[in-house]
């Protein structure tokens, strides 16, 4: 069986081949941001993120012969976790997207490119994952609810991982998984669900290297009505402009690190204070499962950083044991749910925008 991944990022486009469960090739291009900066809106991108993925493939000599095609989820509407079929709502949801983000652009490429062979295509575990507790839901204004969107693919494979190397089923634990990247998501994971988590795209949770993270709302009104910028800009504040870029003006970690280390200021201090806004959110998941936690797991790029990790550990480490799965395996992730789908060990879903609605044993927790 032999599966093709596509994982588009805002900067790259990763691309694999998977066959009988390993990877036979794969390849990165990275995306300059003179490159992007020409498409007006995401959606703009496609025929290009197309082109890319065709050329990839073709420059290796991989024929187009596949009996699957797995791409990273979108932004679509809140849904439970788990493998759905590319089909005309799924894509009709991603090209009239509420949200812009490149991962939008996986599943049509997906789709086109598996039409073309004669095979299913595929998502599974999008950003949107909505498995929320009711009392996760709501906030001060009744208009505003508060949603589910994290890095779910990574989080639910690391919890999964760890699930089985201790041979405990997933759905027998309690975990907090921190990914840690360009932004940052805290995610307490009750028993196979992840009940409560902060939205790491628009301005909730923890600051990152790119995004803002919860500001307070006062100050952000008057920004707003300030007349200084337009909507745009201001969200542009929030994701990929905000946290450590608006700070210190680059995102790389290794770098800010590096100069952190050596006491370099206002590095080091910028440093230390993400540290702790990520612990604050570690112990407010230490509260959705009330106390009652088996692991700390710490992902993405930013957990082989033993500098920031030890930072963290330090206002953490009282919470629960921490255990470190450094770095995602997305493309892994993706192929192992296309490969279920195929073999049926994984039910395939049909995406269907309504609200979830997850039974959650809070008692158990």
């Amino acid at each position: 069986m032999k599966v093709l991944v596509i994982n588009p990022g805002s900067t790259s486009t990763k691309v694999a081949v998977y066959e009988d469960g390993k990877q036979t090739w794969v390849a990165n291009e990275q995306h300059s941001p003179a490159e992007i900066s020409v498409f007006a809106h995401v959606n703009e991108q496609l025929a290009y993120r197309e082109d890319t993925v065709r050329r990839m493939l073709a420059k290796a000599g991989i024929p187009m012969e596949f009996d699957a095609v797995m791409a990273r989820g979108g932004l679509l509407q809140p849904t439970p976790g788990g493998v759905y079929a590319v089909d005309e709502a799924l894509i009709h949801d991603l090209i009239y997207a509420r949200m812009e983000h490149v991962c939008n652009l996986g599943a049509l490429i997906a789709d086109k490119i598996a039409k073309e062979v004669g095979c299913p295509a595929f998502i599974a575990d999008p950003e949107v994952v909505d498995e929320f507790m009711p009392e996760a839901r709501v906030s001060g204004i009744p208009e505003i609810e508060r949603i589910s969107i994290f890095h779910a693919l990574n989080q639910k494979a690391v919890a999964r991982k760890y699930a089985r190397e201790n041979g405990v089923p997933y759905s027998d634990l309690n975990l907090i998984v921190v990914h840690l990247g360009g932004g940052i998501s805290v995610g307490a994971h009750l028993h196979g669900k992840v009940v409560d988590v902060n939205n790491a795209l628009n301005g909730d949770g923890p600051f990152s290297p790119e995004r803002a993270g919860t500001v307070p709302a006062d100050q952000l009104v008057d920004l707003c009505f300030s007349g200084k910028y337009t909507q745009r800009e201001i969200k542009k504040m929030l994701n990929g402009r905000g946290g450590l870029a608006a700070h210190l003006g680059i995102t790389d970690m290794r770098e800010i690190s590096a100069r952190a280390i050596e006491g370099v200021e206002p590095y080091k201090s910028m440093v230390e204070a993400m540290a702790y806004a990520v612990g604050k959110e570690v112990g407010s998941r230490a509260v959705a499962l009330r106390g009652n936690i088996d692991a700390i797991i710490l992902t993405g790029g930013i957990a082989r950083d033993t500098y920031f990790v030890d930072l963290l550990r330090s206002w953490i480490e009282w919470i629960g044991p921490i255990v470190l799965i450094p770095g995602e395996d997305e493309m892994g992730s993706l192929a192992a749910n296309a490969f279920g789908a195929i073999d049926g060990s994984l039910p395939v879903m049909y995406y269907r925008p309504e609200h979830p609605c997850v039974e959650h044993d809070l008692a158990k927790a």
